[in-house]
């Protein structure tokens, strides 16, 4: 049986959700549900069901493309393998993305979420715990961590049987005496628009993020080194990686990184525009804390890094592999406004 979801370009994440569980279908997407489809899928697209079926990226069965000249082609593995394969995380450097054609997964309708919070001052323990455990954890499951104020929540979401769920609470139970425990079954479509935050978008916003191929006990350390009356800082949220994801052969794709074990996001939002440079700041200086320990980042999340978030999202060799499909479909770069991928004679240009 072919399970396949045809979603035009303009479509948001809730739209796609909504009409594939009607049939008790997914596909992976990102987790909020007022997301593009196109800028999350471009990048790469990480969701609750990555662990077990891939990335975004990883469940597309092709893309029709409107490229720079105006022609329309279709990518898939079969054609234009090397637009396909450049689509699949080097986001909108290529062409305009009309249409993306999704494999849809049986993942049922149902999910649990289940959270400890602790005190900042005593997570250590817990979070080295909630670490050791999202290193052997079943790929149903996705480990989450955040960091806001004076408070540690650290917990997973099951995407499946709640019940087959609720056998890992024990053991993140053992992690340490939590001061609060929040554990809960959730249709699939209440897991991926929960935090969903419209009134958000007036909100002043900045990030950074990295990509952690570990999560040591120096790490740790770096993570949890922030004062928690200082209303400045970001507030940090980790998210494991592994399963399906690693399992996809790093050459295959343009999106980069899959041994990472752990995402790194620090966000910041504020409303007062004379607080502009004093939030950037902090974010910056919560990130440059963990630049020891990381390695890349993921293209989605870069801000104002401009060449150099480029370079810290795809390694040397990827980028020039991707320069190679900027000047087969873009030469003039037309689609320039993104984190970009210059095609050879700008670039030789601006040396």
């Amino acid at each position: 049986m072919r399970l396949r979801a045809r979603v035009q370009g303009g479509a948001l994440l809730g739209a796609l959700d909504r009409a594939s569980q009607s049939f008790g279908l997914a596909t992976t997407a990102g987790n909020v549900s007022h997301t593009g489809v196109g800028g999350l899928t471009l990048g790469g697209g990480m969701g609750w069901l990555a662990r077990q079926h891939g990335l975004s990226c990883d469940n597309v069965e092709s893309y029709t493309v409107v490229t720079a000249d105006g022609e329309i082609v279709r990518a898939s593995a079969d054609e234009h393998p090397d637009l396909f394969w450049g689509l699949r995380g080097g986001g909108g450097n290529f062409g305009i993305v009309v249409e993306f054609e999704f494999r849809l997964h049986p993942v049922g309708t149902r999910a649990l979420a289940a959270a400890l919070t602790f005190p900042l001052g005593r997570a250590a323990d817990a979070l080295r715990g909630w670490r050791d455990l999202a290193e052997q954890a079943p790929r149903q499951s996705t480990f989450t961590a955040a960091i806001a104020g004076d408070t540690v929540t650290l917990g997973y979401v099951w995407v499946g049987d709640p019940e087959a769920g609720a056998a890992l609470l024990p053991g993140l139970r053992c992690i340490g005496a939590a001061e609060r425990e929040d554990v809960g079954e959730l249709s699939y479509l209440t897991l991926q628009s929960r935090e969903d935050s419209i009134e958000g978008h007036s909100y002043r916003r900045y990030w950074k993020g990295h990509y952690l191929p570990e999560l040591s006990d120096s790490a740790i350390v770096a993570l949890l080194d922030r004062d928690p009356a200082d209303a400045t800082l970001p507030a940090v949220s980790l998210q494991a990686y592994g399963g399906a994801i690693a399992e996809v052969d790093d050459d295959a794709s343009a999106f980069s990184h899959r041994r990472t074990r752990f995402e790194y996001v620090g966000a910041a939002k504020w409303s007062d525009p004379e607080e502009d440079s004093l939030r950037i700041w902090a974010a910056r200086d919560a990130a440059e804390k963990l630049a020891p320990f990381a390695e890349g980042a993921y293209v989605n999340v870069l801000s104002d890094e401009g060449a150099a978030g480029v370079r810290r999202a795809y390694p040397d060799a990827k980028r020039a592999r991707l320069t190679a499909v900027k000047d087969a479909y873009d030469p003039d770069n037309v689609f320039h406004l993104n984190h970009n991928i210059a095609p050879s004679r700008r670039a030789e240009a601006h040396q």
